[in-house]
């Protein structure tokens, strides 16, 4: 089966206001090849604040009792008993949809965050952390994910109405992270700006859309998040992984091999030009391309597992589970690798391992689904574990 690699954002990517540089070469569109939106795309609601979100504020965040208002929504945040938030990375949804769900991803609950900090009159900035780009999967499209944190200073004295944002003056700042991450890349984060977080809010919305089979709706969240940030490359790559899912080939590899002509080492842009060469029949490019794609990444993200499940649909489940080991050394928290990992143990016999795997699995989920099955897995593995055949 083939695969499309496309990138998601895991955070929050920017905070202070301004203007791309460049407008978006016009030959990555073809409007004409899909239908209109199914629903306008408005970025004005990205950060918008709900009447419910505004009088959570009013009610549960008191700015006149002399109490410092950023710890009092830092702590909202992550205390249980205050907005009961969850993760959930099954889909990126706008502040106002994320305060109703009180659940979302780290994207989802950043703009969120921002959104409320700046009804606060709070200084916000949003950086990008220096980590290893983070990989999931759905169906044969393969997603990986940036991360960005929040942090948030005093509040300001005035906004400057001239920038579209505002002043930057962080004094001990709090940050908000909804993962852990490293001193170290926490101490080498870089500022981003607010376009960047709306093209990646369009981006992410592009490929949860293209992985519901919403070909059409994919397009035009693509194609709006290059126009809000025409640097931001990301937009480009999802844009030909669209054109590959519509099979309009020649069209994905004009926007491929642009945006691969900006970030030459960049593996994501350089393995879904091979695929679309490939199915163009140009081998002897694709072939050459592939050589250089060995040498910058010889192993690529999945490459193991996916030998894993090649081996458990053979049979050969030794063979799977030592492949599927390996694939955990190099990212230890991703769900899928100990889920598949407790099927081949399980195949094994060995039920105590399955248990510790699946267990492994349910505590790294991101989904409410993903939960469900595991904790469903987990008790039949329990139950044969407690009354095994033939006992």
């Amino acid at each position: 089966m083939k695969s499309w690699a496309l990138i998601l954002c895991a955070a929050l990517l920017s905070a202070c206001a301004g203007a791309p540089q460049r407008t978006p070469p016009p030959q990555v569109f073809h409007d004409t090849l899909f239908q209109p939106p199914s629903a306008p795309i408005d970025t004005a609601r990205v950060f918008a604040l709900s009447p419910r979100m505004r009088a959570y504020l009013r009610d549960e965040i008191s700015q006149a009792s002399g109490k410092d208002v950023r710890r009092q929504l830092f702590d909202a945040l992550y205390r249980k008993d205050k907005l009961q938030l969850d993760y959930d990375s099954a889909l990126t949804r706008n502040a106002a949809e994320t305060f109703d769900a009180r659940a979302g991803n780290c994207l989802s609950l950043a703009i969120m965050t921002a959104a409320l900090a700046r009804e606060l009159n709070l200084n916000v900035q949003f950086q990008q952390i220096d980590v290893e780009e983070s990989w999931s999967r759905a169906g044969n499209l393969y997603f990986a994910a940036n991360h960005v944190n929040l942090t948030m200073g005093k509040p300001q004295v005035d906004r400057n109405p001239y920038s579209g944002g505002f002043n930057i003056d962080l004094v001990n700042p709090l940050t908000v992270d909804f993962i852990p991450i490293p001193a170290k890349a926490r101490e080498n984060a870089k500022p981003l700006e607010e376009h960047t977080v709306v093209a990646m809010y369009l981006n992410n919305r592009a490929a949860e859309q293209l992985a519901a089979g919403k070909i059409d709706d994919a397009y035009w969240f693509s194609h709006k998040a290059a126009e809000v940030d025409p640097l931001f490359l990301n937009a480009y790559n999802t844009l030909g992984v669209i054109y590959m899912h519509a099979d309009h080939m020649a069209e994905a590899e004009q926007v491929l091999r642009y945006a691969l002509s900006q970030a030459p080492a960049r593996t994501v842009f350089l393995s879904n030009l091979i695929q679309v060469l490939q199915k163009q029949d140009k081998r002897d490019e694709a072939a050459a391309l592939q050589v250089r794609l060995a040498q910058l990444e010889p192993h690529p993200p999945f490459h193991f597992f996916q030998l894993g499940q090649e081996a458990m649909r053979l049979g050969d489940y030794a063979r799977a589970r030592r492949m599927f080991e390996q694939e955990i050394e190099r990212v230890p928290d991703y769900h899928e690798f100990h889920f598949w990992l407790a099927l081949a143990n399980y195949q094994l016999g060995d039920v105590r391992a399955a248990d510790a795997a699946m267990t492994r699995a349910l505590a790294n989920s991101t989904t409410r689904g993903d939960h469900d099955l595991y904790a469903a897995k987990l008790d039949r593995i329990r139950a044969y574990e407690a009354h095994p055949p033939g006992k």
